[in-house]
């Protein structure tokens, strides 16, 4: 499904389509619908910055595992301006965690996942892989020191140490919860994403 919101082209997979449909039927929809509204606001958070100083995406996909913004202008910003753009997806969810973790403290119980939702996405996209922002952050302060070759060389080493527990992590967690693979879907995908090279900085 594709249409146009402003100069941004969105593009949305069917098979997400047909996964909501699913959860519905299978009446897991809450879980499905605090996480993806929690990407959702991630990566809404990014957009706003972009636009904010006048970059907004080309094309906006979501996928089945991910929503992905098409951006061809961080050579012409700043390193504040990237910086502050990349940080501005998990900062959103912190955000969100807050206001929806008060108001659960204040006897709204049905805000408690979705704050935790927001508070797992933020702090997991905030771990040094490549492939997220915690990853992207560090590149571009790397960046500042030493060559391309070297950050990219030094970035990469880190996100396979950091992605090794975090497999073993997933792997357990499908053993214990025998239909749990969400952990370990998420760390095949990101594997695949560095190996085929899909998230580079630049």
């Amino acid at each position: 499904m594709r249409f146009k919101l402003f100069s941004t082209e969105i593009r949305v997979s069917y098979l997400l389509i047909c996964l909501a449909a699913i959860s519905i039927i299978l009446s897991f929809f809450d879980s499905f619908l605090w996480c993806v509204s929690a990407v959702i606001l991630h990566e809404a958070g990014h957009i706003f910055a972009m636009c904010s100083f006048g970059f907004p995406p080309e094309k906006v996909k979501i996928s089945l595992f991910e929503i992905s913004i098409v951006d061809r202008k961080r050579q012409k910003r700043t390193f504040k301006q990237n910086f502050l753009i990349i940080f501005s997806g998990p900062f959103a969810n912190f955000i969100c965690f807050i206001l929806f973790y008060l108001l659960y403290l204040l006897g709204s119980d049905i805000l408690f996942n979705p704050a935790m939702a927001n508070l797992s996405v933020g702090i997991f996209n905030l771990l040094p892989v490549l492939s997220l922002d915690g990853g992207q952050l560090l590149y571009l302060v790397l960046c500042r020191f030493f060559t391309y070759c070297i950050s990219e060389r030094v970035i990469n080493i880190i996100s396979f140490i950091i992605l090794f527990p975090l497999s073993a992590l997933g792997f357990l967690l499908l053993i214990n919860s025998k239909y749990n693979f969400s952990l370990l879907l998420v760390c095949f995908y990101i594997v695949l994403s560095l190996v085929l090279k899909n998230n580079r900085y630049f």
